[in-house]
């Protein structure tokens, strides 16, 4: 099956079929919590400080015109503050990681305050402030920073629970009865004939569960959800046979991209249940990765029967999506849909 161009324009690398060349990929990097380097946070830093610098210009000011000259003022020091504090934060992100929380804080605040300090320097530079105000420019930019990074601790706290929620979902998916049985009754049937294959089924099926019941965590490699989906796959190879035809088209070089864990799978999952389950020809399923730039492009296309009509409630899919959101704001984006028998599930993620 030939790539579908349902939710894309660009080009896909050559298939490369068979098992994928995962195992020696790097060991998974921990995600930061105080982290100022996602194009979402930027903007809604931005738009916080500028409604504070609006309401902060109506003290003193006479009419709309005294407050919007004012406001041009205080937007001349506020503006390149905050891009200097998110661009310093986001520079020494990594560092930043390996102190303590409280320690995160001062740091957070202490470069709020060195960004009221420049930009109060800014405005006396200019000679529109005179004196400079500059103790009262760091107590600024030292309170905003902290609300900046309070919101920051908060949001990364919410996702704790969200993420949970939706391992344990993905979980007693993988777990239901139908599955597990099927699975342990194929490797039954293959013990005395072909020994070796029900040894392959039950090492994948054990490595599903190794990885449903592993610790939480925030974000894993994508290599890691590909190895996966394969083992995934394998197991249902053995279930359909020739009725399961997988394609993949792997880029290694979009393989360090991060994705929260088990998203990947259910789309696999789901590409199985409604192409290949109710069709008795079977059905082709493809996943395929490509990185463009800064940006990582993950595909799940699979035929479907024709004229089934039949769709699901689509928990799995705004599962996917809202996990996506929660992990990369803004920069993530999921799309999905159904064309002349063929679906496709696009994500799209920063590198």
């Amino acid at each position: 099956m030939k790539d579908s161009k349902i939710l894309s324009s660009y080009q896909d690398l050559h298939p490369t079929i068979g098992a994928l060349p995962l195992s020696d990929m790097p060991q998974v990097v921990r995600e930061l919590v105080f982290d100022t380097c996602k194009v979402g946070v930027v903007l809604r830093a931005v738009l916080f400080v500028q409604a504070v610098v609006a309401v902060a210009a109506l003290f003193g000011a006479p009419n709309a015109w005294g407050w919007l000259t004012q406001m041009a003022v205080l937007t001349g020091a506020a503006l390149p503050a905050t891009l200097a504090w998110l661009l310093s934060a986001c520079a020494v992100k990594k560092p930043i990681s390996r102190l303590p929380m409280p320690a995160q804080w001062a740091v957070g605040i202490g470069l709020g305050l060195l960004a009221g300090l420049y930009g109060c320097g800014l405005l006396s530079w200019m000679g529109l402030v005179d004196p400079a105000p500059w103790l009262a420019s760091s107590a600024a930019g030292a309170l905003l920073a902290a609300v900046l990074v309070a919101a920051l601790v908060w949001r990364a706290k919410a996702r704790m629970p969200a993420g949970t929620t939706a391992q344990l979902a993905e979980l007693q998916a993988r777990i239901r009865p139908h599955f597990l049985f099927n699975t342990l009754n194929t490797a039954i049937a293959l013990v005395r004939e072909e020994p070796a294959k029900a040894e392959s089924l039950l090492e994948d099926l054990s490595e599903l569960f190794r990885h449903a019941l592993a610790d939480t965590q925030e974000s894993v490699p994508l290599w890691q959800e590909l190895e996966l989906a394969e083992h995934y796959l394998a197991i249902e190879q053995v279930r359909f046979g020739d009725r399961l035809k997988v394609e993949w088209s792997v880029d290694e070089a979009a393989s360090r991209a991060k994705l929260p864990p088990l998203i990947l799978q259910p789309l696999v999952e789901n590409a199985v249940k409604h192409g290949v389950e109710p069709s008795p020809g079977g059905a082709m399923v493809r996943i395929s990765t490509k990185r463009r730039g800064g940006v990582v492009i993950i595909k799940v296309t699979n035929t479907v029967p024709a004229g089934s009509g039949r769709r699901g409630h689509g928990l799995a899919l705004d599962n996917v999506r809202q996990r996506l959101t929660l992990l990369h704001d803004v920069q993530g984006r999921f799309q999905s849909a159904l064309v002349k028998d063929v679906f496709q599930v696009r994500l799209e993620i920063p590198v």
